[in-house]
């Protein structure tokens, strides 16, 4: 998932939308090495947009039996006055979700 909200950073510290791109790519790279290592079956996909809404959209168009997401982000007082993307797609996915914390 692309956090837009952070993208005017990455993008004032990048030298253009393909360098952007390989930054992104390179931080999953552990994680694709894990699964790979594990032989799990897995796809990547790059979303663009609000966190919240784009992964709602994604997993219902998709029909997905479980969505996992992450339980981190915004600290408490942020939380409260904007809403966490896990609460938003909780909310609003039409499956099961598991938060990890």
């Amino acid at each position: 998932m692309v956090d837009y909200s952070k993208s005017k950073d990455e993008v004032l510290h990048s030298q253009g939308k393909e360098d952007l791109e390989h930054s992104r790519r390179k931080k999953l790279l552990p994680i694709e090495e894990q699964l790979k290592s594990s032989n799990l079956s897995y796809q990547l996909k790059l979303l663009h947009g609000e966190p919240g809404p784009a992964i709602v959209d994604y997993a219902n168009k998709e029909k997905f039996e479980l969505v996992i997401i992450g339980s981190r982000g915004l600290n408490s007082l942020q939380e409260m006055v904007l809403g966490s993307v896990s609460h938003k797609v909780v909310k609003r996915v039409k499956c099961p979700v598991l938060i990890v914390k």
